[in-house]
């Protein structure tokens, strides 16, 4: 690829006889500094500093090597077009596939069985994250497991057993022809990229690290008692780690429609929740604290051997150490219903390719100007309302949330197929929408469905509010999404916040505790051109069982 820089991007050490630095001037040196007291405190001192200092570097180079020690490499690419050229960490923009495997190995069965004949397993979770070359953004992109794609002819290193290219396999199975590499190769030629790096992690992992990190706060709408992954959270906030961490991430029965969709938005928002702490926190500054995180996952870690370097890893920290989180983009691939399989998903084309083409011009999916393939005009990521900022480019499309569902938002009561452009697509008048208080703050539904009033939503009433929530959520049925999105504009309610929901009639507005005054909530970042997502500055929160 164009941005690959230099071959290596390790300092290079200097050849030849280490030049000696002069001894002190007998001409510039005081008269009294010879008194042997003084003398002998300044030898004492400058004894003790470099004692200290050499504990402090060896302590550093012990914790190197014995990180470096624990952790599992594997090669790259298992293509036949193998590795490309090394990339520069302080220069070039960098790709790394991250991945999650199933693998039971080491658990006990604690998961079930492994029915995977590779001891590499499948992969659970599939990333694939680009930092920017200019270090301002970072854009992870989620491609769903069940997503059927080509993956190229691989060849096991351990084995050397060679895997004939599979058309329209499952992408989560290539882990299991040969290892991460042949993962990497998969998603290099169905994307057009040249993956640099990869990390894989196992269920361990996930577990160390969000106990090290102390937890991390998750938000879900109603109580969760998942008896596939044992999840079991209340209504509202709740800080995971460990095994309700790993089961968060692993559930899919219980939020969204019970697919993949749904399970890599409560990943979305979960990394989300993580940013959001790790910066507050400083972690990405704070050297002792990264050491820490590293040995808590780096024995569950398989990485390419270009990674294999812990001082590659702390630098990876330091290119993302200072991104805003407005612009650190969680991105779902653009993918529908296969049609020969609707429990299977295939790209959805054009605004795939079109995701693909920013990446790969190392693009910022957050940027006004970015617009999906068939859209028209630039547009904001708050003035998206009607054409689908989450990628749903019209309710019922094989894109959306609802998985096809909801009937097409022309159908709403009141809408005038016929109307202008400068004439708005239903009638807000006639529009059912209810006014939840979660927010905490006495009277706020009223405030607000008076507010909705003079926008010209009769209709708009207050009802008996939930628990308390902490972000503000628009739910939609069949048939109101453009009510939806229209209020979403209006409000400023980010569009990873704009719920299809079988729960309401309508349109449902529940203000939560980020919304407790005013008119408009505090402008987020978002991601832009059509594309659905969320960025790490914006809390949301999963429904379940709605579909």
């Amino acid at each position: 690829m164009a941005h690959r820089g230099s071959s290596s991007d390790e300092p290079q050490t200097p050849t030849g006889p280490t030049p000696q630095r002069p001894g002190p001037s007998r001409r510039s040196t005081p008269r009294h500094m010879g008194r042997g007291p003084r003398l002998l405190w300044l030898k004492i001192v400058s004894g003790v500093l470099a004692l200290a200092l050499a504990a402090g570097v060896g302590v550093v180079v012990f914790k190197i090597v014995g990180l470096r020690d624990s952790i599992t490499t594997s090669p790259l690419n298992l293509s036949t077009g193998g590795p490309g050229l090394p990339v520069d960490l302080s220069r070039d923009p960098v790709q790394i596939l991250v991945l999650g495997t199933d693998t039971r190995d080491g658990t006990g069965g604690k998961y079930g069985s492994n029915d995977s004949s590779s001891g590499w397993g499948k992969s659970d979770v599939m990333m694939l994250v680009n930092m920017s070359a200019d270090r301002k953004r970072v854009t992870v992109v989620s491609l769903p497991r069940d997503l059927l794609t080509t993956i190229p002819s691989c060849t096991d290193p351990e084995t050397g057993q060679v895997y004939p290219e599979q058309q329209s396999a499952q992408l989560n199975a290539a882990l299991s022809y040969g290892g991460p590499g042949c993962t990497v190769a998969a998603v290099n030629e169905m994307t057009g990229l040249e993956i640099d790096h990869f990390m894989m992690a196992d269920f361990n992992a996930v577990k160390e690290l969000s106990t090290v990190i102390g937890g991390v706060d998750v938000c879900v709408n109603e109580p969760i008692n998942d008896s596939y992954s044992k999840l079991k959270l209340p209504a509202g906030v709740s800080s995971v780690q460990g095994e309700q961490a790993l089961a968060f991430l692993r559930t899919r029965h219980s939020f969204g429609d019970g697919g993949d969709r749904g399970r890599i938005r409560a990943q979305q928002s979960f990394l989300a929740s993580m940013a959001r702490k790790i910066q507050s926190e400083g972690t990405l500054t704070n050297v002792p604290r990264l050491y820490s995180i590293a040995e808590a996952v780096v024995s569950n870690l398989t990485v390419d051997e270009g990674l294999a370097e812990i001082p590659r890893l702390l630098a990876l920290a330091d290119r993302i150490k200072s991104v805003d989180l407005g612009k650190v983009a969680f991105v779902s691939l653009p993918t529908q219903a296969s049609p020969v399989d609707e429990n299977r998903l295939v790209l959805d084309e054009e605004p795939a390719q079109e995701l693909f083409r920013i990446l790969r011009k190392d693009g910022d999916v957050t940027a006004p100007e970015v617009n999906a393939a068939g859209s028209s005009g630039a547009q904001s990521s708050d003035a998206q309302a009607t054409d689908g900022a989450t990628g749903d480019t019209g309710a019922g499309t094989p894109n959306s949330d609802d998985g096809g569902a909801a009937a097409d938002a022309s159908t709403a009561p009141g809408n005038d197929p016929t109307a202008g452009e400068d004439v708005p697509a239903f009638d807000p008048a006639v529009q059912p929408v209810q006014v939840i208080n979660a927010s905490g703050a006495a009277d706020r539904g009223e405030e607000m469905a008076k507010q909705l009033h003079e926008l010209g939503y009769l209709l708009a009433a207050p009802v008996a509010g939930d628990a308390e929530r902490t972000t503000t959520q628009l739910f939609y049925s069949a048939g109101f999404e453009q009510v939806a999105q229209s209020l979403a504009k209006e409000l400023n309610v980010p569009q990873a916040n704009v719920l299809v929901s079988g729960d309401y009639y309508g349109v449902a507005l529940s203000v939560g505790q980020d919304f407790a005054s005013g008119k408009q909530l505090a402008k987020t970042g978002g991601v832009a051109g059509g594309f659905k997502g969320q960025t790490a500055d914006q809390v949301t929160c999963q429904q379940s069982g709605a579909f």
